[in-house]
């Protein structure tokens, strides 16, 4: 295993999604939602998650490209995806409080490299099911799974932002032979995410908002208030000097506003902090002991105010494969919209190189 910094700066699904009581102990305050409940609960804009899925709302969703949407089958639900171009799969999976569209630069920029894209909507995002559990992070590492051999694909490089990267760092230990190389950013492997939390009082304070979910309700009824104002705020808040424009906070903030879709989208943080002291979570982490053996690329941004670069550059004693860090000066916790040009062009050099250890 090697680390490269450049010069520039579970077990099987659990099943139900966690709707037992909370107590992470002291709770600071979240920028704007401050709570939230298990898979019961009603989302903040009266919507309970139930067996739908956004096929209305897929002027929000089904953005117009040089791609092709459609749905696909995998884990007993139906995913929305958006592919370009023909070649190695690579699969990539969004963080939140964003689906699909947040990989619309790569899309593109890998076709033309050469590979076959395609960015999936998570569950309960986007334009896939909206179904009332399965958002613990083993069920939804094998929704991604699933949908691999639902495109047809032996395996898949995955790249992976923020939750999207907490899903990879899982797939990667759970079907290791579907996964053929891992690219994960502004996301630690999950154990280290968990020590971090718990032991790092400013990573502690920098995911202040994960905290905020575990507490009844207010969630998803102030991430869907003024029109989900708040997911504008997040997202300029948690992006470095380049900041989103207009538009792309517009279509983040519909997103956000299709029924259902805050509860979901909150869902898998409340089981990654509930779960900690509990039978599943503690088998989980002890799953996720397992070493991750395919190549690694770990990007990560210098002004990411959501995850320290601290708590992720521990992450590669977890890796027995080629793994390369890479640290992106002056960029926040979106790194690949930042700045897409610098980060497609060191993911696509990254998947062409035969020699992934440099």
């Amino acid at each position: 295993m090697t680390a490269d910094t450049p010069a520039a700066s579970a077990p099987p699904p659990s099943g139900p999604a966690d709707s037992g009581p909370a107590d992470p102990g002291a709770t600071p305050a979240l920028p704007g939602p401050t709570a939230g409940n298990g898979a019961g609960n009603a989302a903040g804009n009266g919507n309970a998650a139930g067996n739908g899925s956004a096929a209305g709302n897929g002027d929000a969703v089904r953005i117009e490209g040089p791609w092709t949407h459609r749905d696909v089958a995998a884990n007993g639900a139906r995913f929305h995806i958006a592919e370009c171009g023909d070649g190695p799969l690579v699969l990539l999976l969004h963080g939140f409080p964003q689906f699909w569209w947040t990989w619309r630069h790569q899309l593109t920029a890998l076709a033309d490299a050469g590979f076959r894209a395609v960015a999936m909507d998570l569950r309960g995002v986007g334009g896939s099911d909206r179904t009332p559990r399965g958002y613990d992070p083993a069920n939804l590492a094998l929704d991604v799974t699933g949908v691999i051999r639902s495109l047809g694909e032996p395996d898949a490089a995955l790249v992976g932002h923020d939750l999207g990267g907490y899903l990879a760092w899982t797939a990667a230990v759970m079907r290791p032979k579907l996964v053929r190389r891992l690219a994960v950013s502004a996301m630690p492997h999950p154990r280290r995410w968990r020590s971090a939390m718990l032991t790092d009082p400013r990573q502690s304070t920098a995911g202040s908002h994960i905290w905020g979910f575990q507490r009844p309700w207010l969630p998803e009824r102030q991430l869907v208030a003024e029109d989900a104002a708040l997911v504008g705020r997040l997202i300029r808040d948690w992006s470095g000097p380049r900041l989103p424009d207009d538009e792309a906070v517009d279509t983040y903030r519909r997103a956000m506003s299709i029924p259902s879709t805050a509860h979901c989208s909150i869902e898998p943080y409340r089981w990654m902090v509930r779960s900690l002291a509990r039978p599943d979570g503690v088998q989980f982490y002890r799953r996720m002991k397992r070493p991750v053996r395919v190549p690694t690329l770990h990007l990560h941004g210098s002004l990411d105010p959501v995850l320290r670069t601290r708590s992720a550059a521990g992450s590669g004693e977890y890796v027995e494969a080629p793994y390369r860090w890479r640290l992106f000066d002056g960029l926040g916790h979106f790194p690949h919209e930042e700045d897409p040009v610098a980060f497609t062009n060191e993911l696509v050099n990254w998947l062409k190189d035969p020699e992934p250890d440099r």
